[in-house]
């Protein structure tokens, strides 16, 4: 695993939900005058995709080089084909990840845009409607998706430009040398005066150089939390390792929220309340949300450290697929965070543990039964690693 390189005085700028994100990110388009690299896992076929993939279209116009890389399993194989030909006509070159699981299983859920090498956008949020469920129904949402990105300029945009650029190359011919001096350009290091504002890393999780460095962030994290710890996340399987330290976190008495996303999966839902048990008997408090589906990926730690990205708190995020967080030190950037979060614990339901043990037996069974299907099931993908 590679160091974490963090850089100062970047300008860092939270966007909530698509209402904030989408008119950026299509602005920065309009905008770019020589490149424009996006990667994402999810590129749908509906109102705001098709806006991002005019903008995109409009920019290869104007001689832009544009480079879209999608995911095959998450904008889907039909879909996927439809767009390439789209990208085709309009001068966009495009690449999907892993067609036909060639690979192996895994995934990229990464989130990323970085155009011109001077601007770049990294979160949670897919290429789609926010108001339209993102699993197969395409259910409408009762509220527009609770979700974020990140708009940042300064010295960490040559990081991330470095990590999308290199998943293109690898996506198309490279040659055994080209992939080992690309890699040794990514185990770089690059740490500027931590006094200075905006100190922020690119944290990513991939199966080569990268298992557990988002993991590992999250588990230093909490490991040194003195106060408070606010985290979100709609997808709840964490190993053993991330369980331990809420739990260790909450006994030393730290305030631990945790925010979570329910009524997407039933699966899902039952693996996650397997842990309320444990997690309660510790302190730790948890929320469930649900006003409309809850997709963001955060944390605030001690109003000083925090994290926004692709990386759920589950075997695949953090075990299989390719993510992409950013991690920043920055006090301004935690507050904001951490009041969006706060809103939407004000926005969901509080399990309490008197209530939860209360549950009936078959409820329980089934929250336990769906744990060891799961556990056996990432245990097989993972040759081991989730526990």
């Amino acid at each position: 695993m590679r160091p974490v390189s963090y850089t100062a005085n970047n300008r860092l700028t939270l966007l909530h939900c698509g209402a904030e994100f989408f008119p950026e990110l299509e602005r920065a388009c309009d905008n770019a005058v020589s490149e424009i690299y996006l990667e994402t896992y999810i590129f749908a076929d509906d109102e705001t995709a098709h806006r991002i993939e005019q903008a995109l279209i409009r920019a290869a116009k104007r001689h832009v080089r544009v480079y879209v890389i999608t995911d095959w399993t998450g904008s889907g194989h039909r879909n996927s084909k439809r767009l390439k030909a789209r990208f085709l006509a309009g001068g966009v070159k495009h690449r999907s990840f892993n067609p036909w699981f060639r690979r192996g299983v895994a995934r990229t859920h990464r989130k990323m845009c970085v155009v011109d090498r001077k601007l770049a956008f990294l979160g949670g949020l897919n290429i789609n409607d926010d108001l339209i469920s993102d699993d197969d129904s395409a259910m409408p949402l009762p509220a527009p998706r609770w979700d974020f990105g990140v708009r940042i300029s300064g010295p960490l945009v040559s990081f991330i430009h470095d990590e999308i650029t290199t998943q293109w190359a690898r996506l198309g011919k490279l040659d055994l040398k080209s992939r080992l001096d690309r890699m040794r350009k990514l185990r770089t290091t690059h740490v500027e005066d931590v006094s200075a504002p905006a100190f922020a890393a690119l944290v990513v999780r991939d199966n080569l150089r990268n298992r557990r460095t988002i993991q590992r962030s999250y588990l230093h994290a909490l490991g040194h939390a003195r106060e408070t710890a606010w985290l979100a996340n709609p997808y709840f399987a964490p190993g053993r390792k991330m369980r331990d330290a809420l739990c260790r976190a909450a006994e030393r008495g730290v305030d631990v929220t945790l925010l979570l996303g329910v009524g997407q999966f039933k699966i899902q839902d039952a693996v996650a309340r397997s842990f309320y048990p444990k997690l309660l008997k510790h302190g730790v408090k948890i929320y469930e949300y649900q006003k409309t589906q809850l997709h963001g990926k955060v944390a605030v730690v001690d109003d000083e450290w925090s994290t926004v990205g692709s990386s759920n708190y589950d075997g695949f995020s953090l075990f299989v697929n390719q993510e992409a967080n950013i991690v920043v030190k920055d006090k301004d950037f935690a507050l904001a965070l951490r009041d969006h979060i706060r809103h939407g614990v004000n926005d969901a339901v509080r399990i309490h543990a008197e209530e939860f043990r209360n549950t009936p037996w078959h409820k329980r069974a089934w929250y336990g039964t769906a744990f060891l299907i799961y556990r056996a099931m990432l245990r097989v993908i993972t040759m081991g690693r989730y526990t």
